[in-house]
Formats: C-alpha cells, sequence, structure tokens
C-alpha cells in the first residue's frame, strides 16, 4: 500500500497517461479518480467510462459523439465522454472491451489531439488525461491481434498494478474501518465497533471480490447485520482463531514499517509508537529481523 501511494503522489500532477492493472474489485476506479484528484486538473471533470458496459453499435457515439441526423436516430448533437474530460481526466475501464475499429480512433485522438465527432469532418481541439484501466493482459492481447499494440503503449506511459487484497492482507483492517465510518455516515448510524469474531473472519477471508467486496462487508455491518454471509452448510465458515488474526495483523503492520524505515528500528518503534525494546521483542517473535 506504501509503495503504491508513493507511485500515485509522483505520477498524478503529470500529464503522462496511465495504465491501471488489477483484478475485478481491487480499487481502479479509485486510484484512477486519487490521480485526477492530486493532479492540476482537479478542478476539472473526471469523467468515466465501462468499456465493458456499451453495446458496440452505440460505443462511437457514447466515446466521440454525434451530430445531429447523424445515424438512424440522431435527433440532435451528443457530446462524447472523451469532450466532456477536457481539460480534465478520462478514465476508460476495461479498456480491453474497447472493439478494434475504435481504438484506431481513440489512438489518433491521442496523437493529435482532437477528435471528430460521427458525421462530422470537423476537428475540435481536445486536451485531457487518459486513464485506463484493465484486468486483462493487454500486453499478450496485444501480441494474438486482439487488442492494437500502438494503443497499448500510448496507454501504458506509467503501469499501476494493483495485487489483490489478498496478498496485501495489512491493508484489510484499515481498509474495513474507513469503509466503516463511511457508511456509517451515510446510514446515518454510530460507528459500530468492531468485535472479536468479525476481526478473525476479515484476517482469514480470501477476498474473492477484493476491495468491492470489503466495501460490501463493512456496509452489512454498519448496518447492524452480520458482516459474513452464512456458508454453504448453513453455519459461518471457520478461520483464524482470534489470537491467530490478531497475530497475523501484527506481524504485517511491523514488516510493512520496518520496509518503509529499511529496517532501522528506532525509526520503526518511533513511527508504530513502540517502545524500541518491544519492537525487538516482537521482530524476534516473528522471524522479522
Amino acid at each position: 500500500m506504501e509503495h503504491l501511494r508513493e507511485l500515485i503522489a509522483n505520477v498524478a500532477d503529470t500529464s503522462a497517461n496511465v495504465l491501471i492493472e488489477g483484478e475485478t474489485g481491487t480499487g481502479k476506479e479509485l486510484v484512477a479518480r486519487c490521480l485526477h484528484d492530486f493532479s492540476r486538473r482537479q478542478s476539472q471533470p473526471f469523467v468515466a467510462l465501462n468499456c465493458g458496459g456499451l453495446p458496440e453499435n452505440l460505443f462511437e457515439s457514447e466515446i466521440f459523439g454525434h451530430e445531429a441526423n447523424a445515424f438512424t436516430g440522431a435527433g440532435k448533437r451528443r457530446i462524447g465522454k472523451i469532450e466532456h474530460a477536457n481539460g480534465g481526466t478520462l478514465f476508460l475501464d476495461e479498456v480491453e472491451s474497447m472493439p478494434i475499429n475504435l481504438q484506431i480512433k481513440l489512438l489518433r485522438v491521442l496523437q493529435e489531439r482532437t477528435l471528430e465527432r460521427l458525421g462530422s469532418n470537423q476537428s475540435i481541439p481536445v486536451d485531457c488525461r487518459v486513464i485506463a484501466a484493465t484486468k486483462a493482459d493487454l500486453d499478450s492481447m496485444g501480441q494474438s491481434g486482439q487488442f492494437r499494440s500502438d494503443l497499448y503503449y500510448r496507454l501504458n506511459v506509467v503501469t499501476l498494478e494493483l495485487p489483490p487484497l489478498r496478498e496485501r492482507r495489512e491493508d484489510i483492517l484499515q481498509l474495513f474501518e474507513h469503509f466503516l465510518q463511511q457508511s456509517a455516515l451515510r446510514f446515518d448510524r454510530e460507528t459500530p465497533t468492531l468485535d472479536s469474531q468479525t476481526l478473525s473472519r476479515l484476517m482469514a477471508h480470501d477476498w474473492p471480490g477484493n476491495v468491492r467486496e470489503l466495501r460490501n462487508v463493512a456496509e452489512r455491518y454498519a448496518l447492524g447485520l452480520p458482516a459474513f454471509k452464512k456458508g454453504p452448510s448453513g453455519g459461518a465458515s471457520q478461520g483464524l482463531g482470534f489470537a491467530e488474526a490478531v497475530e497475523a495483523f501484527e506481524r504485517n503492520l511491523l514488516s510493512d514499517a520496518l520496509q518503509r524505515t529499511g529496517g532501522n528500528l528506532s525509526q520503526a518503534s518511533q513511527e508504530l509508537g513502540m517502545a524500541k525494546t518491544t519492537l525487538f521483542d516482537k521482530v524476534k517473535k516473528y522471524g522479522l529481523g
């Protein structure tokens, strides 16, 4: 998480296009919004388009816009997503789903910084930063002809890889508490206290739905509902015991702090608010030395 924060901070206030890679639910749009919010374009529009959620016959009009009577049913002019994002950021989610013929048009927009609406020959200047996201391997898709390699390289100026939640368990509790506070505020409820059984389940769960699933669990908990649904047998699936869950969280927390401080125990103890002798004992206990 710390490495990702540093990358976002370094990349946000540049004009470079960014490609975000990660499984479904890992928070790709959230990262894209962070990049926008910490950029010089923050006061301008952030426009999101899910390329996998549009039928091909509507895609061109949706992203590039059209003039009145450009096709049957086009009664009036429509401004496309790229124009709406002018001066700001265009976020293209599931970019691997974009039809090949429209990939060519998008590449031209990125190269020339102009576009033509459907049904028009007039070039319109546009200035937007493009952040694309994918759950696919675009490099492999390019080699097999399923995605244009030239567009891939144009989008892939900077790549941010979002690991699945199961590979960054040290972030689970912090993210859950953040989502829990957000949910309690939205539902106008007090933020509930996290009980030991739920903590155990949080740390043991595999999180196939990643951050999106974690947010959903936090919303249920904020509403006073069981955080985890019953398993197929009718009972809650078993996870780590409470003590094991706490130890797993503590080990990851210490490991993360040591990594950030380059193994400097004095700096790590100050950052954690922990006595240096206590930290030394725990480092020895968890074999982190």
